[in-house]
């Protein structure tokens, strides 16, 4: 009896041991298997800007790699992603990218392809400005997914729209021209220019800054003129253009302003570099080296970027894009393309977003609203300096302009002017109540704005 009871006293004993080394084994298992976040990217593949295609999806990568842990597909090839990457646990998968074509309807239906179709929690995008009003109108209607920018720079996205869950850690096309009106007027002596633009929300935005600018210190601007994004005639354009002014501003971009160029050298004869300003096209690496000797001289506005900056931040993310991706196709060696607006603007805003998801550990429950509160309230020190966000989930940035010059009888670009704490409202200039930029808006008008004569000179390399 005896023995009996013994064994009986065992089994209990035993049944537990069982029941909590289960539990040990439920629980790592459960630690183990946090869920994905799953993750999409919007990109144009075609159209104006399918060109730079890879250099958004660098930025992406290199930021999934240096904030997240995970790896390059493939180092000559951004656009095949990457592997690995998680927070707290929860690996980072990347269900699609979308090819979009800079148009607001194709973005729409990528949009719907990556969220609706494969199931996204959060999308990265898109590039262009018509896209991102049509996607940050989405976002609207889509309250439980959360959307950052890539690198599109119309200023409706967010000073309009307004989506609480639509997050943008680059300037718009206004802010990134800060410093260019100043520098016009005051330095290059034009008392009059004309403007060329695309006819679309982006270009509209980038004159806008300059026009205002321009405006505000005294300037006049006589002629505007906006062929269609995508035009690849520029010939009655260039035609319209007015030879009786000091200078003139473009914002033609993409494919369309090597066109335009030639276009204008054969309506008015060779181009005058000095006589130019343009805006970040003119300096974006993979696309100012085929712009040739003609625009020596020219000024152009940045894009929150400073690819000569001397700084350790700054050499530091270049070295970083040149670790993660040996190419960037088409134009090359990756490194000399960080400071491309496509590869930055991607990088920041997917920095964003995963410092977001750290604040949260990783917790995209409840309808994602304790990520996009945390995303809300990110800082960041990027390497070109300190960026947050603003009430409307725009950030304020650091802005540069450069000047293209020869460098060893080959166009190269130097960074001569840099402005911190720009914000949307280009001091004062646009609210929500203003309306939109666009042919006739802003007008030329005099006034005041807190960084004219206050432009920086910043240290770069030599």
């Amino acid at each position: 009896m005896r023995a009996l009871r013994s064994r009986w006293k065992l089994i209990p004993l035993a049944g537990a041991v069982i029941v909590a080394a289960a539990a040990v084994a439920a629980t790592a298992t459960a630690r183990n298997s946090a869920s994905p976040i799953r993750i999409a990217v919007l990109s144009d593949c075609q159209g104006a800007f399918g060109s730079f295609d890879n250099q958004d999806m660098a930025g992406v990568v290199t930021a999934m790699v240096q904030y997240a842990g995970a790896k390059a597909k493939n180092p000559n090839k951004p656009r095949d992603g990457w592997v690995g990457g998680q927070i707290n646990g929860h690996p980072l998968k990347l269900v699609g990218i979308g090819c979009s074509n800079d148009r607001a309807d194709t973005a729409i239906k990528e949009t719907k392809r990556l969220m609706e179709q494969l199931k996204a929690d959060i999308m990265i995008g898109p590039l262009s400005g018509d896209e991102s009003i049509a996607v940050a109108n989405y976002a609207k209607q889509h309250p439980t997914k959360t959307f950052v920018d890539g690198a599109a720079g119309a200023q409706d996205t967010t000073l309009k729209v307004r989506a609480k869950n639509f997050f943008r850690f680059n300037g718009d096309g206004a802010q990134w021209n800060a410093g260019l009106g100043d520098l016009a007027y005051n330095k290059l002596g034009w008392k009059t220019a004309a403007v060329v633009a695309d006819d679309y929300s982006f270009a509209w935005t980038s004159a806008a800054g300059f026009v205002a600018e321009f405006c505000a210190v005294g300037g006049k601007v006589t002629k505007r003129v906006f062929p269609p994004l995508n035009t690849t005639d520029y010939s009655s354009y260039a035609q319209q253009m007015p030879t009786n002014v000091d200078g003139t501003f473009v914002a033609v971009g993409g494919a369309g302003l090597i066109p335009f160029l030639k276009a204008y050298e054969q309506a008015h004869g060779p181009i005058d570099g000095k006589k130019f300003i343009g805006n970040l096209f003119w300096g974006t690496p993979g696309q100012f080296e085929q712009l040739s000797s003609r625009v020596a001289g020219a000024y152009v506005g940045g894009a929150g970027t400073a690819g000569d900056l001397a700084t350790p931040a700054a050499q530091a993310y270049n070295k970083m894009v040149g670790k993660v991706f040996k190419q960037i196709p088409p134009f090359g060696a990756a490194a000399p393309q960080a400071s491309s607006t496509f590869t930055f603007g991607y990088y920041v805003n997917t920095w964003g977003l995963l410092a977001g998801l750290k604040g949260v550990k990783g917790d995209i429950s409840g309808g994602q609203k304790k990520l996009q509160a945390a995303i809300g309230k990110v800082k960041l020190r990027t390497p070109y300096g300190p960026v947050h966000l603003d009430k409307n989930r725009q950030a304020v940035i650091p802005v540069y302009y450069q000047q293209l010059y020869l460098k060893n009888g080959k166009l190269a670009v130097k960074t001569v002017g840099y402005i911190p704490g720009v914000d949307q409202s280009f001091g004062g200039t646009f609210t929500s109540k203003t309306p939109p930029p666009g042919r006739n808006f802003p007008a030329c008008v005099k006034r005041n704005l807190p960084w004219i004569g206050h432009t920086q000179v910043p240290k770069v390399t030599g």
